[in-house]
């Protein structure tokens, strides 16, 4: 088997190890930047601020933390109400069940045999969107990549997306995505991480990025997020 061919087999332990690398990194820099930070819009989430993202991933890893899945859950609805009842929290109290959340909910996924895997990824994709509203370096990049690029290989595998080989910029070993066991043959990829994460999670690209290539495939039909 080859490092390409890791995200076949599921690492209950990788959702987990993503969530708390970029704690580490993240809440130090949300309690670095002053007040008014936490107002700016966000490009990726259109009509949220960067506390609104916060607060709604606060939200989501406690409800994984707490086994909270009520009837309709992570709906736009669900997200607005999760948002509202954190209206009149300080900044300093959502960051703080942020942490919570990234820390504690990683065991809980990883025994819940792959359902919620997805969730953990989207909360770095978040973290990406919070950092991108910033300005700050390594959104949808820095130090979580090494673990977020296989779990997103695994998500993709799972929800039997369309068969994509990637070679990154950036990473030494070419990264298989999607479902190779269909009749499609895969698409290429070639550019940096970062790019092909913004692709897959409907994170609009940066005027000034860097170029890629994609072939045997429309950017749409790679989107998992928004």
């Amino acid at each position: 088997m080859t490092s390409a061919d890791l995200h076949q087999v599921r690492d209950p332990e990788l959702p987990g190890q993503l969530l708390a690398r970029e704690r580490d990194a993240l809440i130090t820099l949300l309690r670095s930047r002053p007040e008014a930070d936490f107002a700016l819009p966000t490009a990726a989430c259109p009509g949220w601020t960067v506390r609104d993202v916060l607060a709604h991933c606060s939200a989501a890893l406690l409800r994984v933390v707490e086994n909270r899945f009520e009837e309709g859950v992570f709906s736009p609805e669900s997200n607005a109400r999760d948002i509202a009842e954190r209206a009149a929290w300080s900044h300093a109290r959502v960051v703080d069940e942020l942490e919570r959340g990234m820390t504690e909910a990683g065991p809980v996924i990883a025994e819940a045999g792959g359902a919620l895997d997805e969730i953990a990824l989207g909360e770095w994709v978040h973290a990406g969107d919070v950092r991108d509203a910033l300005g700050a370096p390594g959104a949808y990049a820095g130090a979580g990549l090494e673990y977020a690029l296989p779990l997103l290989a695994h998500v993709t595998r799972e929800q039997g997306r369309l068969p994509l080989h990637a070679d990154l910029d950036d990473v030494d070993e070419p990264l298989r995505l999607g479902d190779a066991g269909g009749e499609r043959p895969p698409a290429r990829y070639i550019g940096d991480a970062a790019t092909l994460v913004r692709l897959y999670a409907g994170r609009p690209l940066p005027a000034d990025g860097n170029p890629y290539e994609l072939a045997g495939a429309r950017e749409d039909e790679l989107r998992i997020f928004g």
